[in-house]
Parts: structure tokens; C-alpha cells; sequence
């Protein structure tokens, strides 16, 4: 998927540039890593029964407990019985690749990878956010919502662009849904994207389930084209 960085800040140009290419390096080594597509990563291993990492381990305890904190919405195990962290690794790597960031000391950025992303404005109360879109599931060329983000993450699940890539684990079944698009915005990104996998995997009750989380804020789009938000959303909306 596309990664995209961008930093600003006064430092040097070489060092910002070497200081991002690491990033892309993190991204790579998680790719290499926790790929289900890829014989020997770590996910690999596990479904062949096989060796695991610390941190494949790691993983599969935030796992068990996003599914806890879901009702079971979200779970790694697929229908077929094998294991799939996707849904997790995703916003845990944008979250982890914006921690190398901070630490190099840099505090207005955004990490995008695939449309979730991290995003960083330092001091909250002199720096403006950034403005960020909301893509039209029925016309990606078209943008419904512009938001002012600071320090948060924002994650967006959907069949538009993949195909019907999640399932519903209550039912086992991909693509059951009566929406087409459930954006969260929290904290952080690896909050925002866990729980935007298991809202869209609720259909249209995902919202509901944002709306009882206080920490959270989502948009969701249904089948009809109809938009529904949480009550404390329009504090991010520019129009």
C-alpha cells in the first residue's frame, strides 16, 4: 500500500531525509515480518506451527484483547481456521513509525499508509491541525468531508477499494454489511484503526458501538449513500 511522510521542522535537509528513509526501513521490516502473504514471516510460522518472536507474541495479545474490547468483532482468526493480524499490524506499525519520528525529536507530522494515519502538531493550542479528507466510497476522486486534525490518528475501513477484505466473525461471512465506509478518529491511529475494523464488521450498529466509546469519534457511510456521525464529531469538521 502507499506510505506517505511527511515532516516539517528547521532541521537539516540530509538529516530529515536520512531520518525518514528509517521510517520506510521500519516499514519494510513489518512487511517482511508480519506479512500473510510472505512463507517465512512471522505469521507464516505461526500457522505452520512453528517458532514465534517476542513480538509476534506481542501482537497476539493485543489481538485477544481488541477482541475483548469488540465483543468479538474483531478477531485474526479466519474462517478457514488460520491466523491474520492485518487488522492490528496496520495502525500498531503507523503507531510505532511515529514514535521513531518523535523520538528524533520531531513534532509536526503525519504518517499515512494506505488512508489511516497518524498525525502530530506539537503544541495543540498554537499549532493549527492538519486538514484531512474523507473519500467518497462511491467516487474516490471526491472528497465529502475536510477535517482539522492535532494529535490523533484516523483510520478508515471499507470494501470500496479492496474488495470485501473484512468479515463479520459472528458469522464467518465477508462483505455482510450494510455500510460501505466507517471512519474513527482517536487518540491515536493504532486505537483509530483497531476498533474502525470491528465497527465496519458490525454494519450499521458500528456506530453506535463508537458513539459508547468516550475516546472515540466516527463517520459512517451506509449502501444508500447516507452519512451518520457521533455527536462529538463536528468539532473536527471543517465543512
Amino acid at each position: 500500500m502507499p506510505i506517505t511522510i511527511e515532516v516539517k521542522g528547521d532541521g537539516q535537509e540530509a538529516k530529515v531525509k536520512k531520518d525518514i528513509e528509517d521510517v520506510f526501513d521500519y516499514f519494510a521490516y513489518v512487511d517482511e515480518n508480519y506479512s500473510p502473504f510472505k512463507n517465512e514471516s512471522q505469521v507464516g510460522k505461526l500457522n505452520r506451527g512453528e517458532k514465534i518472536t517476542a513480538e509476534m507474541k506481542k501482537i497476539l495479545r493485543l489481538s485477544e484483547e481488541t477482541k475483548k474490547d469488540t465483543n468479538g468483532y474483531f478477531d485474526i482468526r479466519r474462517p478457514d481456521g488460520s491466523i491474520d493480524p492485518s487488522g492490528l499490524v496496520k495502525g500498531w506499525a503507523i503507531k510505532n513509525a511515529s514514535d521513531i519520528l518523535r523520538k528524533l525529536g520531531y513534532k509536526k507530522f503525519f504518517i499515512d499508509a494506505g488512508g489511516d494515519a497518524e498525525i502530530s502538531t506539537g503544541n495543540r493550542s498554537v499549532d493549527a491541525g492538519w486538514k484531512w479528507g474523507i473519500r467518497n466510497p462511491f467516487n474516490t476522486r471526491e472528497i465529502v468531508k475536510v477535517l482539522s486534525l492535532s494529535n490523533c490518528g484516523i483510520a478508515t475501513s471499507g470494501n470500496y477499494e479492496r474488495g470485501n477484505h473484512i468479515y463479520n466473525p459472528k458469522t464467518g461471512v465477508s462483505g455482510e454489511t450494510d455500510i460501505v465506509s466507517m471512519t474513527v478518529i482517536g487518540s491515536n491511529v493504532y486505537e483509530a484503526d483497531r476498533f474502525a475494523t470491528a465497527a465496519y464488521a458490525m454494519g450499521t450498529t458500528g456506530i453506535e458501538f463508537i458513539e459508547s466509546r468516550q475516546e472515540l469519534e466516527g463517520y459512517m457511510i451506509d449502501k444508500r449513500g447516507i452519512a451518520t456521525a457521533t455527536s462529538g464529531f463536528r468539532k473536527y469538521e471543517i465543512n
